[in-house]
């Protein structure tokens, strides 16, 4: 049971109507009596995502994230829209990891800073 609870895999079982998977195996579901709901209501249909992996958000592809959010009631190709060759490959989230950015100066990159340029001028009172 990879990517979730056992909650959340039973009710996928149980509720969940297949709809996609996205290049990393991620696979999104939404209610299998299709959601409807009444037109006059303002709830959505419900919609999820299934991790094959990490649970982590930045996993979700910008296509999918549209359809999960009802940005898009279109769902996304098999493989994605074409991809420019200007596009890199998903990196997952970075942050509290030893690739994190950290700008120079940082306390973790030894809190060094440039020097000015000698165009500062500090505020000094009265």
């Amino acid at each position: 049971m990879v990517g979730g609870t056992f909650g959340t895999w039973l009710y996928t079982k149980l509720k969940g109507e297949l709809v996609g998977q996205d290049a990393q195996g991620n696979r999104y579901y939404r209610m299998k009596s299709g959601g409807t709901v009444h037109g006059d209501s303002l709830r959505k249909e419900r919609r999820w995502v299934y991790y094959d992996g990490d649970v982590e958000a930045s996993r979700v592809p910008a296509e999918w994230h549209a359809w999960l959010h009802h940005g898009t009631d279109e769902i996304p190709p098999e493989g994605g829209p074409a991809k420019h060759t200007w596009q890199k490959e998903h990196l997952p989230n970075q942050t509290g990891t030893d690739q994190a950015y950290r700008p120079p100066g940082h306390a973790f990159k030894g809190g060094a800073r440039d020097k000015a340029t000698g165009d500062y001028e500090p505020w000094t009172p009265g």
